[in-house]
């Protein structure tokens, strides 16, 4: 079934964030009924004075494949400002003025490491688990920011493991993170027309492919709001998915509104989910709610 939520803070700033971690977590604890295999958020437009932030997991000795890369970002020309290692998880924050792809490239060709995202003023975390299960364990409420989105997940397809988590980063691209509720039924199409020009795809969810696809988009030029719009003709299928950038957060829903958003909007805070529920965790409120209906775009930029 699965469960999206997203949430905008329109006054905050880097050097004024807001709380998106927590109420991030708030709704998404109040999605947990619609998938309790994994949980992930991206919070975006946070406060670093680092160039990027990289987010890995590695399926080996955590310490030994922070060294590896730590020692692969020097020979780029780059370095590590902080470091945070907690399990298999590990976040760099990097002094690295470079070119994001030869660094992708290079941090995914260490033995044993999975990217689940690079930005300037993003990252993403995701697990297995409720909200609550990660939280306790990543203490994701303390995050903050302008803007994020977020997911719960019910397994349909691909494997119940940290990587087919949701957010998806579209790799290379710093900053472009999508979560999505449906299926696609012209991936495998798409994917090969992407992987012959050149990009690559890190896992077999299909999920994946809608962040590459507006990233991609985005970078000849498009839009935000464009590049939505064009997804509704281009993917085929059910969907109802939400995409973060550095510039703000949108959402589209396929021609057929099959899977369900709600959103609610005051001045300083706009907020959208699977569930009214989830909104409710974060307005106290009586707002009235919006409900997107078929092939309808919406965007908000920070």
């Amino acid at each position: 079934m699965c469960g999206v939520s997203g949430i905008v803070h329109k006054k905050a700033s880097p050097d004024r964030p807001a709380p998106v971690g927590r109420d991030l977590v708030r709704m998404l604890d109040s999605l947990a009924h619609r998938g309790r295999d994994s949980t992930g958020l991206t919070v975006a437009g946070e406060p670093t004075s680092a160039d990027l932030v990289a987010r890995l997991w590695t399926d080996g000795n955590p310490d030994d494949a922070a060294s590896r890369v730590e020692s692969a970002i020097s020979r780029l020309g780059g370095a590590v400002a902080s470091k945070d290692v907690r399990g298999s998880f590990i976040r760099l924050a990097l002094r690295y003025r470079g070119d994001v792809p030869a660094l992708a490239e290079t941090l995914l060709a260490t033995p044993g490491v999975v990217i689940h995202s690079i930005g300037e003023s993003s990252e993403i975390v995701k697990d297995v688990g409720t909200a609550a299960d990660i939280d306790a364990k990543h203490n994701l409420a303390r995050l903050e920011g302008t803007h994020g989105i977020g997911h719960v997940r019910l397994a349909t397809e691909s494997a119940v493991d940290i990587s087919h988590s949701h957010p998806f980063w579209a790799y290379p691209f710093p900053d472009v993170t999508v979560v999505h509720n449906g299926q696609l039924t012209n991936y495998h199409k798409m994917k090969r027309k992407y992987q012959d020009a050149g990009h690559r795809f890190q896992t077999h969810n299909d999920s994946e492919l809608i962040a590459v696809y507006l990233a991609d988009s985005m970078a000849d030029g498009n839009s935000l709001d464009s590049a939505l719009r064009a997804s509704i003709d281009d993917l085929d299928g059910t969907f109802t998915y939400l995409v973060s950038t550095k510039e703000g957060m949108g959402c589209a829903k396929d021609r057929w509104a099959a899977k369900p958003l709600v959103a609610m909007e005051t001045d300083d805070v706009v907020a959208v989910a699977s569930e009214e529920v989830a909104l409710r965790s974060v307005f106290h409120e009586e707002i009235a709610r919006i409900e997107p209906q078929e092939a309808e775009v919406m965007t908000w930029l920070t």
